[in-house]
């Protein structure tokens, strides 16, 4: 039985390391390779990286950096920015990566989840679902293109169509909680959750580790990931990349 995963997101801009609020106003942090190379020290569960600007800026995924990092890289890895078809994802794969992260393309061919999932299995195909709730409602639209495009379309329908598809894995990425460092929001992902039959994996507004194991221990999730909360220490937000200790770990977030 597969258990939580508590797992570190890397946004790349440029080839650096770069952290967001609400998915503007982009800081750079460093080298992805230095931040990949402590996590690896820090036996992380597993590692997403994020090329934010590929599909927004139409270019193909950056297969020298993905290389480099997948090289460096010592725990499964996925990796989402500028896929759009199944030659990019067989690509990325072949370079060492586990895991193809797909986003704005759905929207446009969402049959090549199938295609790639019949190529690479279906166990390496995520979805990652960039929501924002609505104005004066409960519910949560799905936008693409590093949150420039809102697609009108509900998350549930979404959930649902992909997984009639067949997906791997589905990534909820909380748009107005992104690098806020506020807490994830648990009540509307265990409502978001009671659709889903796949593994999740939940990321935006990551506080502390125990607000992770607050979200895992109320929603029963697969995976907690987080970007400033491995990235900034203090309430400076100095840059300082970290990763609980593994006893640590098993504490806070598997109640062990």
């Amino acid at each position: 039985m597969l258990s939580s995963r508590v797992i570190p997101c890397l946004l790349v801009q440029d080839g650096g390391l770069v952290k967001t609020v609400k998915f503007n106003d982009s800081k750079y942090v460093g080298d992805p390779i230095n931040a990949v190379r402590i996590f690896n020290e820090k036996k992380a569960d597993e590692l997403i990286v994020l090329d934010i600007d590929a599909s927004a800026n139409n270019a193909e995924p950056d297969y020298k950096m993905i290389e480099n990092i997948a090289k460096e890289c010592r725990m499964p890895l996925c990796y989402g920015g500028g896929i759009k078809n199944l030659a990019h994802a067989v690509k990325i794969v072949t370079l060492g990566v586990e895991k193809i992260a797909l986003s704005s393309i759905l929207f446009d061919r969402p049959n090549l989840i199938v295609e790639i999932a019949n190529k690479i299995g279906l166990q390496s195909v995520v979805i990652v679902l960039d929501v924002k709730k609505k104005f004066l409602s409960g519910s949560y639209n799905v936008w693409t293109l590093n949150g420039k495009h809102n697609t009108k379309k509900n998350v549930v329908d979404v959930i649902k169509q992909v997984q009639s598809l067949g997906v791997g894995e589905i990534i909820l990425n909380f748009i107005d909680f992104d690098g806020t460092e506020a807490g994830y929001p648990i009540e509307d992902i265990q409502r978001l959750k009671n659709v889903i039959n796949v593994p999740l994996t939940v990321m935006g507004g990551a506080k502390s580790l125990e607000n992770m194991s607050d979200a895992i221990k109320q929603c029963g999730l697969m995976g907690v990931a987080a970007g400033s909360l491995f990235v900034f220490k203090g309430k400076y937000r100095a840059v300082l990349i970290n990763y609980p200790e593994q006893q640590q770990k098993e504490e806070f977030i598997h109640g062990k």
